[in-house]
């Protein structure tokens, strides 16, 4: 059995901080990461994003879980989802779409990685 703990989520020490892949103006978020990647094709950590708008641009399944801050998610044809700390949610395979974070974000996530 593999378990993966995540300790102390809110206050962890996280990566270097890197620019968002495509943003939508200014500010340009900044995202800080800790990932654990599983040999069973499960990624899991712990990230961060100061406020902007940008793409996501990932496509596999994911779980987050918001412990601070927040923001908002409006996919490709959808509605736009408000989040902020304590608000979860599943996104979809292809969930594309736009972040909006407002307020700095920090979340731990779980993504069910393809093959």
């Amino acid at each position: 059995m593999n378990i993966t703990h995540l300790k102390n989520t809110a206050n962890a020490a996280l990566g270097e901080a890197n620019p968002v892949a495509v943003p939508l103006g200014e500010p340009v978020s900044l995202t800080r990461v800790e990932a654990i990647e599983r040999p069973d094709r499960v990624e899991t950590g712990i990230w961060e994003c100061t406020p902007g708008r940008w793409r996501r641009q990932i496509v596999e399944q994911e779980f987050c879980h918001f412990i601070q801050g927040r923001g908002s998610f409006t996919p490709d044809g959808g509605e736009t989802i408000e989040f902020q700390a304590g608000d979860a949610f599943l996104l979809p395979e292809n969930s594309v779409g736009v972040w909006d974070i407002q307020e700095t974000v920090r979340k731990t996530y779980v993504i069910i990685l393809r093959d």
